[in-house]
């Protein structure tokens, strides 16, 4: 049970900074109206409806926060060897798991996300005005780099060795 506490713990930070970025620059434009907890995850209601939407603004709405868990997740990649020396072993856990997700969430999300449940590709598209797809083959780039700095230099200082496809080495060094 331990286990999947720091993994839920993980996910829950992940959740509310990027939906918390959300709800912050929604206000800065006046288009935050209130937040929903669902048994899923977090909704942030917009006071536009989404047929409304349009200009730049709901590009940054839409973006921001995927920009900045990605940010977030670099800069904790380039703690790795730091959180893998913690001694407490919870704080080392929920540095790895919190890493991962802010590495690949957000890729996923507006790569692979959209061709399942939409996600924040749409207001991006709208709101800067570039091709939906065109967005979603660059953050599917983007996951894929980030999967394979994760496989190469980052399991390795946790010392994890794997055969799973997903999380070993694709390209040689």
């Amino acid at each position: 049970m331990k286990k999947y506490l720091v993994l839920l713990t993980a996910i829950a930070i992940f959740a509310f900074v990027h939906e918390g970025i959300h709800a912050l620059v929604a206000s800065v434009f006046d288009e935050y109206q209130s937040m929903r907890v669902h048994p899923y995850g977090l909704e942030i209601v917009y006071k536009s409806p989404v047929a409304e939407r349009e200009g730049i603004k709901w590009g940054f709405i839409s973006g921001m926060s995927n920009v900045s868990t990605l940010f977030l997740g670099y800069c904790l990649f380039l703690l790795g060897a730091k959180t893998g020396s913690l001694r407490s072993r919870f704080l080392r856990n929920l540095g790895f798991w919190t890493t991962i997700l802010f590495m690949l969430g957000d890729p996923f999300n507006l790569s692979i996300g959209p061709l399942i449940y939409g996600g924040d590709v749409g207001g991006l598209a709208v709101g800067f005005g570039i091709n939906k797809y065109l967005l979603q083959g660059l953050f599917f780039i983007i996951l894929i780099f980030s999967r394979e700095l994760i496989a190469q230099r980052f399991l390795p200082v946790f010392g994890i060795k794997t055969k799973h496809p997903f999380f070993r080495p694709w390209l040689k060094r």
